[in-house]
């Protein structure tokens, strides 16, 4: 049944009649209107003192017929339709301007972020006859602030525009552009949004870490738009102008996602998820899809779901669409997957499930370690930022294969090797999971198993890259996360790792001595001796013996 949507408080119920015909009605396939149609909305739309619009399909078929104010319109839902990546959506919107103006910049917002066939608006003179009309369409490759063309107006009683033929252009050169963007094809393509609030001077490294996290993910960033704020939008987190710049830069290059270098409250996900049809993820769900993509032992799994369950349930609460087109992809995958879209009491049933599950595996593993305490073999972990070359350290330093790769969060699982030392003194080492920046505190309280081996080691070693221009910055946000571990207090080396990718080594020598640090590189051996001598001279000065049994520290430093 066709109906009148918009502003139709106080129309006589003749004028919804006449509007009502308007479905009736057809447009030739070269016409963008009719003179006739043109003619009609423009008297009605006099008539009313209120904009009328329409939108029509490739058929010429009207399929909506709504009703605005003297100086606005607003489109009803359209839904998805035709509106496929990188697809025109199938309509094309005319409607009427009371005073005569060329296109809006809301006109051409709504072309661009509807990706609409195209806008055109007739000109209503004083007489309530239709006088110019001002037709716009889509650029292919046009400018990120622009993505439109605005064509010469012309007569509405004496069009010049052949829709057919333009359409028909249009859509030949997108289609040329998705033949040369095939090689991406399999790689999630996103629009990254760095938003720096109040006087952040980390901005550059932020968004070098966010290009990193979508690297990991296997996301391909297309562009990475910024925002400088005092403070955080309640609604929108950018505020609504920059979000319409936002969608519609994401439209132009034809992203399938748009990242949030910044967490989104529920409230703000909902908000900014209602403004589009991309897929919206924000700074922890994304870590998160990297963690259930590497997610390989038992433990990892039910962490990685207990985190993605802890994160999802105030976004169930809130019914927020956000979550509800998570069917795969980025901020989809993983064990958890599946259990998005459960109501809140489900989902606390699992939380509760999972927790009781991961507390019987920590009991284990506890026991484990209440065995290697008794036969007084020590314990290093290794710890620090994310991908600063832990694994590669303990390989190297154990003759291990543990996996090592050059991406983020590699590692989630403790794994453990040993070590000898001269006089047959042997040491576990333990590679821990990568610290990162604003670490959500659903990851820290889900990855428990890897905190448990920090906080019985008797030895950290703290592993920095020295080839990152981040570091200092890198050291300070693991020196927060530990802190805020309670494991501060505990003994612990620090290692400037990957010294081979450094220039200026006399800078990093000089650097080192500085802080008390070793310089090393994990692909080096033979840089390893300093630092082995530290660790050796570390744990048995806190009062393991040459047997392996423990005395009083007083006995061991003497």
């Amino acid at each position: 049944m066709h109906e009148v949507t918009g502003n139709t408080q106080g129309l006589k119920a003749s004028e919804l009649k006449a509007l009502e015909r308007v479905y009736r009605r057809r447009v030739a396939p070269s016409e963008v209107v009719s003179p006739e149609l043109a003619s009609f909305l423009a008297e009605v739309s006099a008539s009313i003192h209120r904009q009328v619009g329409v939108l029509i399909d490739r058929r010429g078929e009207i399929t909506h017929v709504f009703v605005g104010d003297a100086s606005k319109i607003v489109l009803p839902d359209v839904g998805r339709l035709r509106g496929g990546a990188g697809r025109f959506r199938g309509l094309r919107l005319v409607h009427t301007h009371l005073r005569g103006e060329s296109l809006t910049r809301d006109d051409l917002t709504d072309l661009a972020l509807l990706r609409l066939d195209l806008v055109c608006a007739i000109g209503v003179d004083t007489g309530g006859r239709a006088g110019r009309m001002y037709i716009g369409h889509l650029l292919i490759d046009g400018p990120a602030d622009r993505p439109w063309r605005e064509l010469p107006p012309e007569p509405a009683h004496a069009p010049v525009t052949d829709f057919a033929q333009l359409i028909a252009a249009l859509e030949a050169e997108q289609a040329r552009g998705r033949r040369a963007a095939a090689t991406d094809r399999g790689k999630d393509r996103a629009l990254v949004v760095h938003v720096a609030i109040g006087r952040t001077l980390d901005s550059e490294a932020r968004i070098d870490e966010m290009r990193e996290l979508c690297r990991t993910a296997g996301v391909k960033v297309l562009d990475v738009m910024t925002q400088r704020r005092p403070a955080v939008d309640p609604k929108y987190l950018v505020g609504r102008g920059k979000l319409d710049d936002i969608l519609l830069r994401a439209m132009q290059l034809g992203a399938e996602m748009v990242i949030f270098d910044h967490d989104l409250t529920p409230g703000q996900a909902r908000a900014v998820s209602d403004a589009t049809e991309l897929k919206v993820v924000d700074r922890t769900m994304l870590i998160l899809d990297i963690f259930a993509q590497h997610a390989t032992s038992r433990d990892g799994k039910l962490q990685v779901e207990l985190a993605q369950l802890k994160y999802a349930l105030p976004r169930l609460v809130e019914k927020n669409t956000m979550m509800s087109r998570l069917t795969g992809g980025v901020g989809g995958r993983g064990p958890g997957e599946t259990k998005l879209e459960i109501s809140r009491r489900r989902a606390r049933e699992r939380i509760h499930l999972l927790e009781k599950k991961l507390e019987e595996l920590a009991e284990d593993r506890r026991l484990r370690r209440s065995r290697r305490t008794d036969r007084g073999v020590p314990i290093v972990a290794i710890c620090g930022y994310t991908n600063a070359g832990k694994s590669t350290l303990l390989n190297a330093m154990t003759e291990g294969n543990t996996l090592a790769a050059d991406k983020l969060f590699a590692t989630l699982d403790p794994v453990s090797r040993r070590m000898r030392f001269p006089r047959e003194r042997e040491v576990v080492v333990t590679d821990t999971v990568g610290f990162i920046r604003d670490l959500p505190k659903d990851l820290v309280a889900a990855f428990r198993a890897t905190l448990e081996e920090m906080r019985d080691a008797d030895l950290l070693v703290q592993v920095v890259d020295a080839s990152d221009p981040d570091r200092e910055q890198q050291i300070q946000a693991v020196g927060a996360i530990l802190r805020d571990l309670d494991l501060a207090e505990k003994p612990r080396l620090l290692v400037l790792n990957k010294a081979d990718l450094v220039r200026d080594h006399d800078e990093l020598e000089r650097e080192a001595r500085r802080e008390g640090a070793f310089v090393v590189s994990a692909l080096d051996r033979s840089t390893f001796g300093p630092l082995l001598l530290a660790i050796e001279r570390g744990l048995w000065r806190e009062g393991k013996t040459v047997d392996g049994t423990r005395q009083p520290p007083s006995q061991a430093l003497a």
